[in-house]
């Protein structure tokens, strides 16, 4: 590599000519070597119509044979699929993501994955199912009261516009008695179903007591897709039809679909603290992306790996080496890979720390990088500028603290402008999301995942085990 001393604009990560994709040539200053309610969620307010559901399953089924085998793997049935005759009267179990936030006095503070869940509820319950809603929440060693969904009926009855009947328990004669009692368009809610170490371990006689209350089940949660636990993958032995939920169906349609076949350019921005937890991500996307940028602590490790100094900052010593890898593979690939150039760096790791801007291979020992700078979010934007699609997974500095946060803050407003001139956004979950909804642009994205472990290891190309365990989709024929 070149030395860190030469001039920051004469240093090339990547050469235009190089490219093997067909995306038009960026801006010079972007291929430099740094020197260094429901509309929330996309539903835009009509999740649970019926436009809705046969949108999303004919967007999934439609990228079958077109794009990559995960994509193929994905295409599954969806309750939108069921009509009112193959609802009416049935005992419908439905795997659904309540694990929300409470406060000491037990109130929700963010009701986000509860308003996800209502569109399948509501469906079910207007084609005259009798619902019976199944969730964890935290993770309790056996029967713990501060982990009861008690304090979901309210808000659950009140979106729903109906009261939800609450279970002591998910499995058992109680139970049993409950749905039997349920009247056609009622909700029932079980018991935490983590209360219960057979849910984890997914034994097969625990998901049989499951299923065997109802007679077809929906997964909706998300969240959870990516664990074998017998609510998301061990019941659907015992129940058919087993289908994906509004919510999982379009989680599958955009980061499956909208990513194996986007429209170009493409570009991927990937943050965090660690190269370690996105190796995967970062990977995957190069096989698929135009623009990469990176941000977060992970970019110092890639400074590192090219010689610059980076004084006290976050480095992971033993991902030199593939931080050197993934330049390389990035630059085979045509790829054009954009490190910041500058960085807002800090004395101490506090929101009160004395804090400048320097270039990124000018980073004094003592000092931190906790944001990218001024000049590198103009480059982005720029090269930003020119995409179709966007993934958004990670923060670019420690957003946390409202000095190091302009980096982060930028992406999201620039995200938000490129969604008003038909750009598809997707925020990959994590505290990507965190962010979108502190900057309060949450409402204009394309898409917000809901999944935080699903959605990367969906992002990574890897099969999530409740729902490969759901049924396919039928092909269309063309």
């Amino acid at each position: 590599m070149a030395s860190a001393a030469a001039s920051p604009s004469s240093l090339s990560l990547l050469h235009s000519t190089s490219a093997t994709r067909s995306s038009p040539r960026l801006p010079s200053a972007s291929l430099r070597l740094p020197t260094l309610p429901l509309r929330r969620l996309g539903f835009a307010g009509a999740a649970a119509d019926s436009l809705l559901t046969l949108h999303v399953a004919s967007r999934t089924r439609s990228f079958r044979g077109k794009a990559s085998r995960g994509v193929v793997s994905m295409a599954k049935r969806s309750v939108g699929d069921l009509t009112g005759a193959d609802l009416k009267g049935k005992k419908v179990f439905v795997r659904v993501d309540l694990n929300v936030p409470l406060d000491d006095n037990q109130k929700i503070t963010d009701d986000t994955r509860v308003r996800a869940a209502i569109p399948t509820i509501k469906y079910l319950i207007d084609n005259g199912a009798k619902v019976i809603l199944s969730s964890h929440l935290g993770r309790p060693k056996g029967v713990t009261p501060k982990f009861s969904l008690a304090p979901l009926v309210p808000r659950l009855s009140e979106l729903l516009g109906i009261q939800v009947v609450k279970a002591d328990d998910c499995i058992g004669p109680e139970v049993e008695k409950l749905v039997a009692a349920l009247p056609d368009g009622g909700v029932l809610l079980l018991e935490n179903v983590r209360f219960y170490k057979e849910e984890e371990k997914n034994e097969p006689e625990f998901a049989k007591k499951l299923a065997s209350i109802a007679d077809l089940y929906v997964n909706d949660a998300f969240g959870t897709a990516h664990r074998a636990h017998a609510s998301t993958e061990g019941v659907t032995k015992f129940l058919r039809p087993s289908v994906a939920g509004f919510l999982l169906q379009k989680e599958l349609d955009y980061l499956v679909g909208a990513v194996s076949s986007p429209k170009r350019p493409f570009a991927a921005i990937v943050g965090g603290s660690k190269v370690s937890s996105k190796i995967g991500v970062i990977e995957s996307l190069l096989e698929k992306c135009d623009i990469l940028l990176l941000g977060g602590g992970m970019i110092f490790t890639f400074y590192k790996a090219q010689g610059l100094s980076v004084g006290s900052s976050l480095v992971e010593e033993d991902k030199l080496s593939l931080a050197t890898s993934l330049l390389e593979k990035a630059k085979a690939k045509g790829v054009s890979l954009l490190l910041p150039t500058d960085v807002v760096i800090a004395d101490k790791f506090a929101p009160d720390a004395n804090s400048k801007i320097v270039p990124a291979s000018a980073i004094p020992d003592g000092w931190m990088g906790l944001d990218i700078g001024p000049d590198s979010i103009k480059i982005f934007n720029e090269a930003l500028e020119t995409t179709k699609t966007v993934i958004w997974n990670g923060p670019m500095g420690v957003f946390e603290f409202d000095k190091f946060a302009e980096g982060t803050v930028a992406v999201a407003k620039k995200l938000a402008e490129l969604s008003k001139k038909d750009v598809t956004t997707i925020i990959g979950g994590g505290d990507s999301v965190a962010a979108v909804e502190k900057v309060g642009v949450a409402d204009v994205m394309s898409h917000i995942s809901t999944g935080g472990g699903a959605s990367l290891e969906l992002l990574e190309g890897k099969e999530l085990p409740g729902v490969v365990a759901l049924d396919e989709a039928t092909p269309v024929p063309v």
